[in-house]
């Protein structure tokens, strides 16, 4: 036993040594908030380290003015704009390590933080690549002139991308989906497990191979501009994160309706559990402060009969459940129900495959 372990771990350590492996695992949002945090903390002494070389640049740059350094005149010009330029870039750093070391102390939310990470450190980049931009030319106004030119056009040249990154501002933002939650846009549906600037991934559940709510084993990636062209199912309403769900079955005329709709009931109510009910009966006090109708929300199964067109009766029961555990509970309570009901054949009778 402890051999087959042994191999096991080998061969799980194997695994994770693949390249592709690593690259997946690192662009997971749980990996990165992690390796976020982690980073946030090493870099405390950078920004001792950063404050210095914008006081050694500053006091540079004002002896090179005063002419106290021993460099020739053809090359101060340039030596102070390649130091101005060492200092707004350690004071942009500077500012931006002082931001995310208050942050992470002040929110208690991981995600908020790392988001907000995420975009100190692109408009970081910006503001560098900016300051950069305008060593290359002789003065600012033609810096600018550059600079917007540059992006007239790369924002034809990438359009899309552009309209991707601000479809994550609006995600960051408005929030229609989080990591984690359960969502369909389109004709796809699962579980989000990364938002990143151009695209987000999903976890996918049902397929092309599946019926049931299931994971097909498959990722879906599609680019955030898909939210501002596409609806939005988000199965994970933090005020309601629960669904509707519907187990039907067939049973004859001949059958007690009374009796079968009682027990499927019963034991619905049964196998659901009442520590469900009251987290239902919970969230149905806080839907009372929203515009949702509080009569629809029934924490309790109800039972719906309705005559098929088979000759047959339709029954149906529909319950609240958590979305993540749709698929599971279904098949729990349809195996309980057709166990309990076949105990009881003078009442229940289903239909003959011969009476079709």
């Amino acid at each position: 036993m402890e051999a087959s372990e042994a191999i096991e771990d080998q061969e799980l350590e194997a695994i994770k040594k693949d390249e592709k492996v690593q690259r997946a695992l690192s662009e997971n949002a749980t990996t990165i908030q992690k390796e976020s945090a982690i980073k946030v903390k090493k870099e405390a002494p950078l920004l001792g380290i950063t404050a210095i070389v914008l006081f050694i640049s500053g006091a540079l740059y004002f002896l090179l003015e005063w002419k106290r350094l021993p460099i020739s005149q053809i090359y101060i010009p340039l030596a102070q704009k390649i130091v101005l330029a060492v200092m707004f870039i350690s004071l942009v750093l500077l500012v931006t390590r002082l931001l995310k070391k208050i942050l992470n102390r002040k929110i208690e939310n991981k995600t908020t933080v790392f988001n907000f990470n995420r975009i100190a450190d692109l408009f970081a980049a910006l503001l560098i690549f900016a300051i950069i931009l305008s060593l290359l030319f002789a003065n600012w106004y033609a810096a600018m002139v550059s600079f917007g030119i540059v992006s007239l056009i790369l924002g034809f040249a990438l359009q899309n991308p552009i309209t991707s990154f601000f479809g994550w501002l609006y995600i960051l933002i408005r929030k229609p989906y989080e990591v984690g939650d359960r969502i369909r846009i389109g004709n796809v549906y699962g579980d989000v497990i990364n938002v990143s600037y151009i695209d987000t991934t999903l976890w996918e559940f049902k397929g092309d191979y599946l019926s049931a709510d299931h994971p097909s084993g498959r990722i879906i990636r599609f680019t955030n501009s898909k939210v501002f062209s596409e609806y939005v199912y988000n199965y994970s309403w933090p005020l309601f994160p629960f669904i509707w769900n519907e187990l039907s079955l067939f049973i004859s005329y001949e059958s007690d309706f009374k009796f079968t709709a009682d027990t499927i009931k019963r034991i619905v109510e049964t196998e659901i559990g009442e520590a469900m009910v009251r987290r239902v009966k919970r969230f149905k006090k806080i839907l009372e402060d929203t515009p949702v109708d509080e009569l629809d929300v029934n924490e309790y199964p109800s039972v719906i009969l309705k005559a098929h067109n088979n000759t047959w009766i339709e029954v149906i029961v529909r319950y609240l459940v958590e979305p993540k555990n749709s698929g599971r509970v279904k098949n729990k309570l349809f195996e309980a129900v057709m166990d309990e009901l076949k105990k009881h054949p003078e009442k229940v009778m289903f239909p003959k495959t011969n009476m079709r």
